[in-house]
């Protein structure tokens, strides 16, 4: 096969038939509207259920506007922030529309973060009312209860128990009446150093990405969409539940990832997509060989990775279960998240993030500055409808992201294939320099995953004098008796020897965001 060919095998007809401009030009006005034009189409169409309770279209949108009046009563205007201390439910999903329904920023915060970490984002958000959705989740409850929250009155239909609080001195930012310059969402990045980022999304990035993705996932009112990933991060926000909803479709909401959950969901609730990060996958199997159980998903069409990169032994391992294809996709906070993604109708047999979405351009910068020539490593740079407004009050900090002509430089490392098709190498600042040698991370961590013992790993350096080495950090499966000796071995036989980890560290769990995507910081910081 020659490459004219082989990129052709892997040109999608349903991206090329997507049309940019006009996409744009019917996107509504605000992330608000998804609602109403769900409940104008079909009033009855069930669009969330969450283990309590479900709501149709049509009560989605009472609820909406009940919550918003609440929020009113309570002071809120355009420009004023409010954080929702959630994890998935019905309550969260109302909440971050009638925000927005008031022109307000939705900032969507997990409650599994600790005090720390949820007190530095309220302190530099300033956010006029925090609400806690304490019904699901216990997190919320104590977030609450530290910060002497209210009960919040009941709306009808009913969303479940959630509290709040005011801060009457809260100061609130100009609202601007077009979509691509209102801010719609403040989202904090899991950054493991200095103060938290906050993360500006106009509406029009949020739709933009909602109606692109879910259009290239051919989603449609009778898919039920398996939303675990979590929602007060890009990819379950946007992705996930906007883009589900826009396209009329059920969202089966569920506050945290247990394996057993999804395989009764998968088998039992018509769930038709399922979208996780690559850990996910790698417990849920693990939880079906374990237990015995036959793997029955009845309805699964669409099945995706994303967040952290994917290796080949657990896609094979993936498609051979679920007798589906893989998909996989790049994106950031910055980004609204998503830039790349594999098309449905064209999967790949590699771990490549597939092609830029249409409407985003990329290139490829060497650490020089230079354009790096096709092909060839460098950081990747992104332009589009979906690069974010800024950081929340750190103009240096945005400047230093975003070039003047809109250009977000990512600090990924990356390659472009002859085809479109996107291979991230690692973070630029992760990159490994062992005896004047390049060694990628991730390249390492394929490796070690590709071991039938290993759950999952993650590779760091460690400094050692005038130089570099390699060190691994392994997660085993629960019946693993494999040594970090013979985990040498095996990467031995398949590494060059700049390459190798010089130690090897097992643990019981890799530190992890509430995302899955695993904090190197704290590996760094266990060194």
């Amino acid at each position: 096969m020659g490459p004219e060919e082989t990129a052709l095998s892997h040109t999608s007809a349903t991206r090329s038939t997507i049309d940019v401009p006009a996409l744009l030009a019917a996107l509504p006005a605000r992330i608000a509207d998804i609602p109403a034009l769900a409940a104008a189409r079909d009033p009855q169409h069930i669009a969330l259920i969450e283990d309590a309770r479900h709501l149709t279209n049509a009560q989605l949108v009472q609820a909406v506007d009940a919550a918003a009046a609440l929020l009113s009563e309570w002071g809120v205007r355009g420009g004023d922030r409010v954080m929702i201390v959630a994890e998935n439910s019905i309550a969260q999903i109302v909440l971050l529309f009638a925000a927005a329904r008031l022109d307000a920023w939705a900032l969507v915060s997990n409650a599994r973060l600790s005090a720390a970490e949820l007190d530095a984002v309220r302190a530099h958000a300033q956010p006029r009312v925090t609400a806690y959705v304490i019904e699901s989740s216990v997190d919320a409850g104590q977030h609450a209860q530290r910060h002497r929250a209210s009960k919040a009155p009941g709306v009808a239909p009913g969303i479940g128990a959630w509290s709040y609080t005011v801060d009457p001195s809260a100061q609130a930012e100009p609202v601007e009446a077009a979509n691509d310059r209102q801010c719609a969402a403040l989202i904090y990045t899991t950054g493991t150093t200095g103060a938290p980022k906050g993360v500006m999304l106009s509406h029009r990035n949020l739709l933009f990405i909602a109606a692109v993705s879910s259009r290239l996932r051919k989603v449609g009112p009778g898919d039920v969409v398996y939303a675990v990933l979590p929602i007060s991060h890009v990819y379950g926000f946007a992705s996930v539940c906007l883009g589900s909803l826009h396209a009329g479709a059920t969202l089966r909401l569920a506050p945290r990832f247990a394996p057993e959950a999804v395989r009764r969901a998968l088998a039992d609730e018509r769930v038709s997509i399922f979208q996780g990060v690559p850990a996910m996958h790698a417990k849920l199997l693990e939880h079906v060989q374990t237990h015995g159980h036959p793997w029955s998903a009845p309805h699964l069409r669409f099945v995706y990775s994303g967040g952290s990169p994917l290796d080949a032994a657990l896609k094979a391992h993936v498609e051979s279960v679920y007798g589906l294809p893989l998909h996989n996709g790049y994106g950031m906070t910055e980004s609204s998240p998503t830039v790349s993604q594999t098309m449905l109708d064209a999967p790949r047999s590699d771990c490549s993030v597939g092609e830029a979405i249409p409407g985003v351009e990329v290139r490829f910068v060497g650490l020089d500055g230079v354009e790096a020539a096709p092909g060839e490593i460098g950081e990747l740079w992104v332009r589009g409808p979906n690069v974010m407004l800024g950081y929340y009050r750190s103009p240096e900090q945005t400047r230093a992201v975003v070039t003047e002509d809109g250009w977000l430089k990512t600090g990924d490392l990356a390659r472009q294939d002859a085809d479109g098709a996107l291979h991230i190498v690692g973070r630029s600042k992760d990159l490994i320099i062992r005896s004047g040698f390049n060694v990628y991370p991730a390249e390492v961590e394929h490796v070690l995953n590709a071991h039938p013992q290993v759950v999952q790993s993650a590779v760091i350096g460690r400094p050692v004098e005038g130089n570099e080495e390699v060190i691994a950090f392994v997660e085993l499966a629960a019946s693993a008796t494999v040594t970090p000796a013979e985990l040498i071995g095996w990467c031995a036989e398949r590494l060059a020897p700049y390459k190798r980890p010089a130690e090897v560290k097992v643990l019981a769990a890799l530190p992890a965001a509430s995302t899955g995507k695993i904090l190197k910081q704290r590996l760094r910081e266990l060194l």
